[in-house]
């Protein structure tokens, strides 16, 4: 069985940002749509949230959040998927005024078609237990994983995501949500963290008859020491949860007993979570391996340039080090898997957000862990049809990856 690999093309921008972490992750979320699938996907436009202003609920520059929505049928009619984007954070006045100037911080610069693509496709062959659902990705414009209550009146900018998910919940209510029999909510690398953030807020929409579950995928960012011994993305999550003060929207069972950055941190959320919850992620996640653990600000020389960019070209002592991360991705999840309701596929490959993308979500050579794909092994868990803790075995036997290579 051969190894697959797709290239990003990493590309400094004209300010600077290349250095910002949320750049790589901008970088990496090109790639959801990439994946061929079997036929041309379905395209959605862009609904934008009216009179969301008058809440307060707007992106980073002002202007109205959005998402796309494609209604379900049949016997997915009263069945609803709720999918976060991703797109990395702002953590300074400085990258938070240039991030008005994308997609992830302003309606203007937003696509207003997405394809929808694995677990969003309206394709039974394509998306098995979800595709005829009602399926919606919530954009993300807020930088602070749609968890932040405040504004800088100076710079003109809004950090409302608390306001924009729950503006965007009572607007899908309205829509139908509210007679939902199952839902389930799902999101991708900041928006995996954010499905934990909301998990049991987004329970608590429902009656206790709907059968309610969440999804995050790539969302297990570590409190990991970088490749200098520093701490990159507790200083990077710090600055984001003090500058949007994301304090006031985190859990209490958390920040009665730890600080705030802590508890922006899903290791020390998971445990907690009341409704059942399912962690998808790669244990050496790709791009925690390169905005996390091998920052060029932690590696100042480029010893570990090479590595990062391709797990082919690492040494021993480098690959061991991923390991000791994958050792800790297990750790953090520990307490997470002792209950019978959660669900875990931890796949030891070199990769990033893998329910977006049709090839690692459902296709003839999508990644296993044993017998069972990503989709399959998600609906078995949501439908109860199998209980589901899947951890691979550690690099390099996993043949099924669809590993990411840096150009």
């Amino acid at each position: 069985m051969l190894y697959f690999c797709f290239v990003i093309v990493l590309i400094r921008s004209a300010s600077g940002f290349f250095e910002d972490l949320d750049a790589r992750e901008t970088s990496l979320s090109y790639l959801e749509n990439d994946a061929a699938a079997t036929s041309e996907p379905l395209m959605v436009p862009l609904t934008l949230i009216q009179g969301a202003d008058s809440k307060g609920a707007v992106c980073l520059d002002g202007t109205l959040p959005g998402y796309h929505i494609h209604r379900g049928s049949g016997s997915g009619a009263n069945s609803w998927l709720i999918h976060l984007e991703g797109g990395g954070w702002c953590n300074t006045i400085r990258n938070c005024v240039y991030r008005k100037t994308t997609r992830r911080g302003s309606a203007k610069f937003m696509e207003k078609q997405l394809p929808f693509t694995g677990i969003l496709s309206n394709k039974a062959e394509e998306n098995p237990d979800f595709f005829n659902w009602n399926r919606v990705k919530l954009r993300y414009c807020d930088g602070a994983s749609f968890s932040g209550d405040s504004q800088n009146e100076g710079a003109q900018l809004y950090f409302r995501g608390q306001r924009i998910w729950l503006t965007a919940m009572q607007d899908l209510m309205a829509k139908g949500m509210q007679n939902a029999d199952q839902a389930l909510l799902s999101g991708c690398s900041a928006g995996g963290l954010a499905s934990i953030l909301h998990c049991d807020e987004f329970r608590d929409l429902f009656p206790k008859t709907t059968k309610v579950k969440c999804l995050s995928d790539a969302g297990m960012f570590l409190d990991a020491v970088d490749v200098s011994g520093g701490h990159t993305l507790r200083n990077m999550f710090a600055g984001v949860v003090s500058l949007q003060e994301v304090q006031k929207n985190l859990p209490i069972t958390c920040t009665s007993q730890l600080d705030p950055t802590s508890c922006f941190f899903p290791q020390n959320l998971v445990a907690n979570i009341k409704t059942p919850m399912f962690l998808l992620n790669a244990a050496y996640d790709a791009w925690q391996v390169q905005a996390s653990l091998a920052p060029p600000t932690a590696d100042p020389h480029g010893y570990w340039s090479d590595c990062k960019s391709d797990h082919a070209h690492c040494n021993s002592s480098q690959i061991q080090f991923f390991q000791d991360f994958r050792n800790q991705m297990l750790n953090a999840v520990e307490v997470f898997s002792k209950s019978n309701e959660n669900g875990l596929f931890i796949n030891s490959c070199f990769a990033h957000c893998q329910s977006e993308r049709q090839d690692t979500w459902y296709a003839d050579d999508s990644p296993r862990i044993g017998d069972k794909g990503i989709a399959k092994s998600v609906g078995d868990w949501y439908f109860d049809r199998a209980a589901l803790k899947a951890i691979d075995c550690p690099y390099p036997c996993d043949k099924t990856c669809r590993n990411l290579v840096f150009k």
